[in-house]
């Protein structure tokens, strides 16, 4: 019930209701676009973790552009966006995507996906990292070259390294905590711009 008064109490819970957005993480990707320019016209867009699709519906309302959605929970349908169903670790899933984008390379590769919780700390950080990994993986597989990436993750173990192999493929490589994100939250979103493309 604590959590139920926090949420509705919440700012941008309130705001996104008031804009009709889906959720309030919407203002998370705003608030990361105003600092980092992440869009550009005619690009072809991933989600990741989409559901329950605010940041495909920003990114349709705001942007202008076509957007690839994917999440293991359903979503309502979004006008412009081409929603798969099913789990991110699975090869036919995948596959499917990858049929939808038909051989187009990917300007900008967005990840706001996050294990179900366990309450158990170093469970749920090693869930946290292989969703993380996955995304960063699938976004040196499909990037064009410059192309971006935006993606969730925890700080904990494993999030050093992570971002030291990120700066070895991106031009730049920056962490953000917008002001949307909880502060009691672990999560911080790092962006990598100006793909270099797949290293050994």
């Amino acid at each position: 019930m604590d959590w139920l008064r926090e949420h509705n109490s919440d700012t941008y819970v309130k705001q996104s209701r008031i804009d009709g957005y889906r959720s309030r993480a919407v203002y998370k990707l705003a608030q990361i676009d105003a600092r980092d320019c992440l869009f550009s016209p005619n690009m072809t867009v991933v989600d990741l973790g989409s559901a329950p699709g605010g940041w495909s519906q920003w990114v349709v309302k705001n942007k202008q552009l076509k957007v690839f959605a994917l999440d293991i929970l359903p979503m309502e349908p979004l006008e412009k966006v081409t929603f798969i169903q099913g789990d991110f670790r699975e090869n036919e899933v995948l596959d499917e995507l990858l049929e939808q984008l038909a051989g187009r390379k990917v300007d900008l590769v967005m990840s706001d996906m996050a294990p179900n919780s366990s309450g158990i700390k170093d469970v749920d950080q090693a869930r946290s990292m292989l969703l993380s990994e996955l995304a960063r993986d699938f976004a040196y597989e499909v990037l064009a070259p410059h192309g971006n990436f935006l993606t969730k993750v925890f700080q904990g173990v494993g999030f050093d390294s992570y971002i030291k192999d990120l700066r070895r493929q991106f031009k730049k490589v920056v962490t953000r905590k917008p002001d949307a994100s909880r502060a009691r939250s672990p999560e911080v979103y790092l962006v990598g711009k100006g793909y270099l493309g797949k290293g050994d």
